[in-house]
């Protein structure tokens, strides 16, 4: 079963909703616990999103194959020791070899990936985004979650805040995200 749908263009990932919030000088990262196979869920308390690099100065989340999220997880470790812990370089030299390498150009997943200074969207096609208004999310129940987190936005200053209600709506609505929410704040 192929889990992704392509249809404008833009590769959505089943089975996941990840969301990134930066406010009020502050960034966190939230995603839920569920990974599905099929309409079954194999596991409802998984970890997507986690810390990485030299002291955990990182926080990354994934949405996509697992195994291929965790290649991804430590090449961007690799990247992050090589470049001095600079996220923004670490992250354009991962997606260089992730859309050129023979190997790396097959793994499906997308990856949202902060630290104290950056908010970013990694691809597989080679970009790193920065999310407009300081709000990215996600995976199947992403679009929910970055609607909920872009109206909760204009009345909460609190990023911690509007993730957790935004994946809440993303749980109540896309039956591939559950309430098991993991979050980070770096």
């Amino acid at each position: 079963m192929d889990d992704r749908d392509n249809r404008h263009g833009l590769t959505q990932w089943h089975g996941t909703t990840i969301i990134g919030v930066r406010k009020a000088g502050r960034i966190v990262v939230a995603g839920d616990g569920q990974v599905s196979m099929g309409n079954t869920v194999m596991k409802p308390n998984a970890r997507k999103v986690r810390r990485i690099g030299e002291g955990g100065k990182v926080v990354a989340g994934f949405a996509g194959a697992t195994a291929d999220a965790f290649t991804l997880f430590e090449r961007l470790e690799k990247k992050l020791e090589q470049y001095n812990g600079q996220l923004l370089r670490a992250a354009v030299e991962l997606t260089k070899d992730w859309r050129t390498d023979k190997y790396l150009r097959n793994l499906e997943a997308l990856m949202i990936v902060a630290d104290k200074e950056n908010l970013l969207v990694l691809t597989g096609n080679g970009d790193v985004l920065e999310p407009e208004a300081g709000i990215t999310a996600i995976g199947s129940g992403g679009n929910y979650a970055l609607a909920a987190a872009k109206a909760i936005a204009e009345y909460e200053d609190d990023p911690e805040v509007i993730a957790r209600k935004a994946m809440q709506v993303a749980a109540d609505i896309c039956v591939f995200t559950n309430g098991n929410v993991t979050l980070e704040e770096v």
